[in-house]
């Protein structure tokens, strides 16, 4: 029987007035811009399910066999969008390029991410969706491009599909390392694992990219960030303040970035916790040099107490 692994480094602090109540424990990894690791936390090496990290990699599985899409729409295929009226739109208008409506789409009913636009519309009479699901933009890019294939649309999350195939072709060739494990992830897509580093290492190829289809990925989600994730979260907001850069959050507290000059960095906070995932980013970020106070205000995670600050979640990096 093998031995247990050993428990991740804490990576961040949960600190109230002055004591420190929790701990979130995690992994980070930092590459230099040759593409070397420069400096880690934790076991950059063993492997992780990135969630939604991984969607530029499948957008640029996607693009290298045929699908073609504006760069707004492309960047929605990269994301986990907010549910808000533009990402809604976005999807209709991916879907209605080849034929298809929002019927096509095998993601589960759900309400959007974002509270204020999940308010808004429960209060227009909006009700769980395929459509309102934050992966909405992904299966329909799939879709598309199994239209533009010639592929069967109705069994495109199959693993042995040719467009989960390509994918898992495209993805072991950016990690450079083989699939460790084969999940399921939460919109019903296959989910590859890969090592920290090996993630680092594909959002720095997309980075550094000159031309080509990665380039087109890059330049997608560099033009367009509030379509990766919406117009009021902390994804956006890092890319804003880092020019260049390209990066996505996953669930259970993942998150790869890579700059324009090679750097890379990826990280996974073990409980899953994303409070403490963006306070952890944008402290490896800080650490490298690169962090000013729109990326710090990103990272800032206050508790409060009786009505005003009383502490925050601190990074341990």
């Amino acid at each position: 029987m093998p031995a247990p692994a050993a428990p991740a480094p804490v990576v961040a602090e949960v600190v109230r007035s002055g004591f420190v109540e929790g701990r979130h424990h995690g992994s980070v990894v930092a590459l230099a811009a040759d593409g070397t690791v420069e400096w880690s936390v934790g076991d950059a090496a063993a492997p992780v399910l990135p969630r939604s990290c991984n969607k530029p990699v499948q957008a640029l599985a996607m693009v290298r066999h045929g699908l073609d899409l504006p760069p707004d729409l492309l960047a929605l295929g990269c994301g986990s969008h907010s549910g808000e009226p533009l990402h809604l739109e976005g999807v209709r208008r991916i879907l209605a390029a080849v034929g298809l409506d929002e019927s096509a789409l095998r993601t589960p009913a759900d309400w959007p991410m974002d509270e204020e636009t999940r308010l808004a519309y429960v209060r227009a009479g909006g009700e769980k969706a395929p459509l309102a699901m934050n992966c909405s933009g992904k299966h329909a890019a799939m879709l598309a491009t199994c239209v533009v294939n010639g592929w069967d649309t109705a069994t495109y999350l199959d693993p042995e599909h040719p467009l989960q195939r390509a994918i898992l072709a495209t993805f072991v060739e950016l990690t450079g390392e083989p699939v460790a494990v084969a999940a399921t992830d939460g919109c019903g897509a296959p989910l590859l694992s890969t090592s920290l580093t090996g993630l680092a290492r594909a959002f720095r190829t997309l980075a550094v990219a000159g031309e080509g289809p990665e380039r087109r990925v890059a330049d997608a989600i560099r033009r367009h960030p509030e379509m990766v994730s919406g117009t009021t979260r902390d994804e956006r907001d890092v890319l804003l303040a880092l020019p260049g850069a390209i990066g996505k959050m996953g669930a259970e507290g993942c998150h790869a970035l890579a700059l324009p000059d090679g750097r890379a960095f990826a990280l996974k906070i073990e409980d899953g916790a994303d409070r403490a995932r963006r306070v952890v980013l944008a402290a490896a970020l800080d650490r490298a040099g690169v962090a000013d106070d729109a990326v710090r205000r990103t990272g800032r995670v206050e508790l409060h107490g009786g009505g005003r600050v009383v502490g925050e979640v601190r990074a341990t990096l």
